[in-house]
């Protein structure tokens, strides 16, 4: 049995992070392109999104265990409460824990962009963020989980790219984003919305009469065309945002990444069930390195001028 230091850990699915960071790490990038930010608020930013991203993971740990989600029939990865290593009541815990820390970094975040947490801007960033909080935990668990129902799309969409990129480039620079901003926001909402879903397709099997998501209601043909055109969709997004804006060839340092994309379109029609899982960190992992160099090829362009 896995020692309970371990079994937390395990439970944080760490390899889920880069996905809720390259959202955030995008605005802040664009944001640092437009205006002068400060590394100090851009840090409580990262830091808040860890948190609200392990909060989501382990409260959906336990609401998949409660309902029998998690169980012996589960086709991807056995985590902690699966594998013994941690009871309801630790994971109960846990949960207040993280959600204490959500809090504190948050209230951090705003203070440090703001310098006040009364402002008419930190009262609503702190709305928006118990907003985030409750569907980072409503998402498995309750009387009536709204990721059991076939919402997690609209939920995951909503948050890892539109209040993501925008949230993030607003606490950075203290402005309101234009409206270009939505394109690059709808990309990573998109690519992080692709990721819900070859997790999805993967599940299939072992998710049929325990919970409603877009493949089980689509069927897996339908679910693996929708599957890429959530990424032709992202990408078109990008280059919508760059022919819009300066043209200058470190804009298009992302282009890089776009065979990793393609790899795993053809990977996602090539295989199923289990095999599948492979896929996912393919994609997280991609869509990470895209905003890293989408955002860095702005700053690189800034510091040439």
């Amino acid at each position: 049995m896995m020692s309970k230091f371990s079994a937390y850990i395990k439970s944080m699915r760490l390899r889920t992070l880069p996905l809720s960071l390259a959202g955030v790490c995008l605005g802040i990038m664009l944001a640092c392109a437009d205006y002068r930010i400060s590394l100090s608020t851009a840090l409580w930013i990262m830091l808040t999104t860890v948190c609200l991203q392990i909060l989501s993971n382990i409260s959906n740990e336990l609401g998949d265990t409660l309902s029998g989600v998690d169980g012996e029939q589960r086709v991807g990865p056995q985590y902690s409460m699966g594998e013994g290593g941690l009871t309801v009541r630790n994971m109960k815990w846990f949960i207040i824990v993280v959600a204490l820390c959500c809090i504190g970094s948050g209230l951090m975040m705003i203070k440090s962009s703001f310098g006040t947490l009364f402002s008419l801007e930190s009262i609503c960033l702190m709305m928006l963020g118990a907003a985030a909080m409750g569907g980072a935990i409503k998402y498995t668990l309750g009387r009536n989980p709204y990721g059991y129902r076939g919402l997690g799309d609209i939920s995951v969409f909503t948050f890892f790219g539109i209040v993501s990129v925008l949230g993030a480039y607003f606490v950075a620079a203290r402005e309101i984003p234009g409206w270009i901003m939505i394109l690059p926001a709808t990309a990573i909402g998109c690519f992080s919305v692709a990721v819900l879903n070859v997790n999805n397709i993967r599940d299939m099997k072992s998710d049929e009469g325990l919970r409603i998501t877009t493949p089980l209601r689509i069927g897996e043909r339908n679910a693996k065309i929708y599957q890429t055109a959530l990424i032709a969709t992202g990408w078109v997004c990008l280059l919508a945002y760059n022919l819009l804006r300066f043209q200058d060839p470190w804009h298009y340092a992302f282009f890089i990444t776009l065979p990793l994309f393609v790899l795993h379109i053809v990977g996602v029609w090539k295989k199923s069930g289990r095999d599948l899982d492979p896929m996912l960190p393919l994609l997280v992992l991609s869509t990470f390195a895209l905003a890293l160099l989408m955002g860095g090829g702005y700053i690189m362009y800034l510091i040439e001028l």
